[in-house]
């Protein structure tokens, strides 16, 4: 017996937001752990000044961040976060979707060229699905993160 659900339930968010941080969970730390997972986010309030004034937002060999550490964890806890945006929403939580939402343009914006536009796309594609449920329903977020969760396997480990 076949049990459907409809398209948009919180079911269908939990389980793509399950597969998000199993798929991005080993890849907070680099160089075999010498980065503590648990430290807030560089993009967090307060970080983001002073990194992005000293350095361009993508320059250098890990973007508007100052080591590949700070790099792999942010851009880890922001997709995954971004897995997350519809539930943050539907709890109808405006201020912290908006920061969220502000936190992932600022992660766009520093990450490394090579992963620019993967990011930006996964932004993006995560941004429309608050207004446009059959983003998830459809496979599209899901495809826009596949690109993200292979270049922090490739370059975080």
């Amino acid at each position: 017996m076949k049990i459907s659900k409809p398209r948009n339930s919180p079911f269908r968010y939990l389980t793509a937001a399950l597969f998000a941080a199993l798929a991005l969970s080993g890849c907070s730390t680099q160089g075999g752990g010498s980065a503590a997972a648990g430290t807030p986010s560089p993009s967090s309030a307060g970080g983001s000044a002073s990194a992005s004034a000293s350095a361009t937002p993508s320059s250098g060999p890990f973007g508007g961040f100052a080591s590949a550490a700070e790099l792999c964890s942010t851009v880890s806890k922001e997709a995954t976060g971004a897995s997350l945006l519809p539930m943050s929403a539907a709890q109808g939580k405006t201020a912290e979707l908006e920061q969220y939402k502000a936190e992932l343009a600022d992660t766009a914006d520093r990450v490394p060229d090579a992963l620019k536009a993967d990011f930006t796309n996964l932004k993006d594609t995560a941004i429309a699905g608050l207004k446009d449920q059959t983003v998830y329903s459809s496979g599209k977020f899901e495809r826009a993160m596949a690109p993200v969760t292979t270049w922090l396997s490739a370059n975080c480990k």
